[in-house]
This record gives structure tokens, C-alpha cells and sequence, in this order.
């Protein structure tokens, strides 16, 4: 799949993660933490989610399609992301139109619930949060960031990370922020827990 379908799709889902579920959520209960839900991703402290491309949502579903004001209409919150905590976020705004493929939304669901796995193997007394400013699935131990993104601006596919909060230097760390390897470099959820753990006995290295 071309990496601009992919993109065109991640943005709008991005949109709702923050907008529609993570926001509302905020406003309600006071956290931001989003989770990994079967075909997709949810809310932790209600059953908001999306489910391919629908919103699932308490009396039934809504095609993820018009703008996320409408949306969160339908599911009966207020649209809007967290107010006052990061300054990054969505590229889309609450008006804006949304373009789910579901193809590239399918593919989305299948890398972060590969991605839940395997941190969950990797880390299991670490439960792994999806977070609505970046749109990653992730956790930190002992000073490293570990998860997966399905793309941002800098690298538009999916891919996994090792993210030191001290850089390291070394031929394991590709990048400026630390270690990547492609959806494709990671074949299934073992394969992607080799990699984290890996990233981790290079961190400790220095």
C-alpha cells in the first residue's frame, strides 16, 4: 500500500483519536491515555473506540466519515483536544473532512495491535498507551521510549522505535531520535519484541 493512502487515512484517524475520544475523555475523567482495541483503538475510562471505520459508540455505530464535530455529536461528547498539555497533535481540525480508507485503516489496526503484543511480551507488567498527541502506542523503561507509530511527518509509514531519552551513538541507532525498523523489518509481534529488547541492551551499553 502506497504510503499516501496510508498518510490520508493515519491523519484522519489522528483527528479522532484526539478530538473525538481523547479530548471528551480528558474534559470527563482527566487522563489522556488512549488504549489498543480490537480493529483499532479506544478510550480507557469509556467504551468509545474505533472499530475499522466506524466510531463505536454507546447506542450504536457512525461511519468515519463527515468531520469529527459531527461525530462527537453523534456520540454525544464535546469535540476538541486536551486543552493546555502538548502543542503538538492532529494536523486536523474538529471541522475539517475526514478520509478513512479501510484498506490503510485495517493495516493501522493490525500494526498497533502487533505493537501491543509485542510490548506487552516484551514489558508485561507495563500496560502500553496510546497517546492522541503523536498517535503512538508506547511505553518507557528505565529511561527509553519503546513503541510503534504509524507514520508522522518525518517517516510517513509505519514503523517501530527505540527512543533513548539520552542519545546513544552506534550502528544499532539509525536515526536522531534513536533506533527504527519498517512494519515490513518486523514480521510479526515476536519479531518486534526481539527488537525492543534488543534496543534495550543497547541503551544499557551507553
Amino acid at each position: 500500500m502506497d504510503d499516501a493512502r496510508i498518510t490520508r487515512t493515519r491523519r484522519s484517524l489522528h483527528a479522532v483519536a484526539e478530538l473525538v475520544i481523547a479530548g471528551p475523555q480528558y474534559r470527563a475523567v482527566g487522563t489522556i491515555r488512549l488504549q489498543a482495541t480490537p480493529g483499532g483503538f479506544g478510550a480507557v475510562r469509556s467504551s468509545l473506540r474505533v472499530e475499522g471505520t466506524d466510531l463505536v459508540r454507546p447506542g450504536g455505530r457512525s461511519p468515519l466519515a463527515g468531520t469529527c464535530r459531527a461525530l462527537a455529536e453523534a456520540a454525544g461528547v464535546e469535540v476538541g483536544a486536551p486543552e493546555g498539555l502538548y502543542h503538538d497533535g492532529a494536523d486536523l481540525g474538529p471541522d475539517d473532512e475526514l478520509v478513512v480508507e479501510e484498506a490503510a485503516a485495517g493495516l493501522i489496526a493490525e500494526w498497533f495491535a502487533r505493537g501491543d503484543s509485542a510490548l506487552r511480551t516484551f514489558a508485561p507488567d507495563i500496560s502500553p498507551v496510546l497517546w492522541p498527541e503523536h498517535f503512538d502506542l508506547a511505553i518507557s523503561l528505565d529511561g527509553v521510549n519503546y513503541g510503534v507509530s504509524p507514520g508522522d511527518s518525518a517517516i510517513p509509514h509505519p514503523y517501530a522505535y527505540v527512543g533513548p531519552w539520552t542519545p546513544r551513538e552506534g550502528e544499532f541507532w539509525n536515526v536522531p531520535f534513536g533506533a527504527v525498523r519498517t512494519m515490513e523489518q518486523v514480521a510479526d509481534h515476536r519479531v518486534l519484541a526481539a527488537f525492543f529488547a534488543e534496543g534495550r541492551e543497547r541503551a544499557a551499553e551507553g
